[in-house]
């Protein structure tokens, strides 16, 4: 259960990947599965007329796979969670350029019903699973840190959204912190202990950037500001107009169809997490996601899963642009 490896690829692929300059007219986008707005704005297409380009959207389990192709140079831009985000900031030359979601009961540890795990001392001796190095791996090691369980204690194994949703299905696993689709599918004879939201509350909160290559961000600014303007409306078109995102809605059932989502969960997954406005992301990229990004790597260094922390994290962070 260790950080180790994803330094150890990032110091082999840095030294390969940087030399390739990317170029604007080949644009891979890694995303994941979480469930915000700008799905809808990704299925319709709406990224690729913004940035008058056909873009090459990629697929990716975790935020751990999503920085190895940033690494070798296979993606300009992609989405992952703060704890591969802090892992990674050390050595990869990325540059955050805004939050995608603040993540609250998006993510969750469910706990089988008939496992015998009624309240957080019966955790230990069981088998939970979550994806390493990812916010939902953070988040569990946060809520064990709170209720005073060693990890040790408890059998945590690394497997990603689909394997979780396997191994649930198949009796393997007594329990998962995991994001959808999988959270809706274990839910179903699950019993939430905990969230995000909660663990948060109890000093690990968790949350969703985009990032880009620096030598990308560097050489097509302006396309970093289209894509975060497509992001930003639409954050604003869900805010105004969340009421009506029900199951059988245009826009859940685009959401539903392009993560894998059941329609019927992605109304509460929507409300699970919180989408910043032009003036919040101000806020956050103007300083305080640098200082989240540097207490989530002490805490990662605390449990041993970082050698190290910076003294600062503003150089992986900037918002410049949604101005």
């Amino acid at each position: 259960m260790s950080f180790r490896p994803l330094r150890s690829l990032l110091a082999a692929l840095i030294v390969s990947g940087l030399s390739t300059a990317a170029q604007a007219d080949d644009l891979i986008i890694g995303y994941q599965t979480g469930i915000d707005p700008t799905k809808v704005a990704q299925f319709d297409g709406t990224y690729d007329k913004a940035l008058g380009q056909k873009i090459d959207w990629r697929r990716f389990n975790s935020g751990a796979e999503v920085v190895t192709a940033i690494a070798s140079g296979d993606v300009q831009i992609g989405n992952l969670g703060s704890s591969p985000l802090a892992a990674a900031s050390r050595g990869l030359p990325i540059v955050t350029f805004i939050v995608a979601a603040q993540i609250n009961a998006a993510e969750a540890l469910v706990v089988r019903n008939g496992s015998g795990i009624n309240g957080p001392q019966d955790l230990i001796g069981k088998t939970i699973a979550t994806p390493f190095v990812s916010t939902s791996h953070y988040s569990l090691l946060g809520a064990l840190k709170h209720w005073q369980v060693e990890p040790s204690k408890v059998k945590i194994v690394n497997l990603n959204p689909s394997e979780i949703s396997a191994a649930w299905a198949r009796g393997n696993i007594d329990g998962a912190f995991v994001w959808s689709p999988a959270l809706g599918a274990i839910k179903q004879n699950g019993t939430v202990l905990t969230d995000a939201a909660e663990v948060g509350t109890w000093g690990a909160p968790t949350f969703e950037v985009w990032v880009a290559r620096k030598d990308f961000a560097e050489k097509h600014p302006e396309l970093l500001s289209k894509f975060a303007q497509v992001s930003l409306d639409a954050f604003a078109d869900y805010a105004a107009n969340k009421d009506s995102w029900t199951a059988d809605s245009e826009p859940v059932q685009k959401i539903a169809k392009l993560t894998g989502a059941d329609p019927n969960d992605v109304p509460e997954l929507l409300a699970g997490s919180a989408f910043p406005d032009a003036k919040q992301q101000a806020e956050l990229l103007g300083g305080k996601t640098a200082k989240d990004i540097a207490a989530t790597a002490v805490f990662l260094k605390e449990q041993g899963k970082a050698d190290s922390v910076l003294s600062d994290y503003s150089p992986y962070v900037s918002d410049a642009y949604i101005q």
